[in-house]
């Protein structure tokens, strides 16, 4: 099921993911992840809660950008940690 959110209306359109070829972070400090999210505010890919370091979770404390959306191959999930929906 999803929900709207105000943070939707404030999506453009899906930024360039910055490392597709993995979390950005992990790929620095030659950590691992379970499953990819990209922020739909700066094209960060980040690492999900299910990994270590928990990345993307990180990125919204760190930088307040509201929405991910899952990067792995065939989902198109999108969830907002301010509301705490998927939406």
């Amino acid at each position: 099921m999803t929900t709207t959110c105000e943070h939707v209306a404030e999506l453009g359109a899906d930024p360039a993911p910055t490392t597709p070829e993995g979390c950005e972070d992990c790929l620095a400090a030659g950590g691992r992840w379970v499953h990819l999210r990209l922020c739909l505010s700066c094209g960060k890919v980040a690492c999900c809660d299910s990994s270590p370091a928990k990345h993307a979770s990180k990125h919204f404390a760190d930088e307040g950008h509201p929405i991910i959306r899952s990067f792995e191959p065939g989902e198109t999930w999108r969830w907002c940690f301010v509301d705490d929906t998927v939406v």
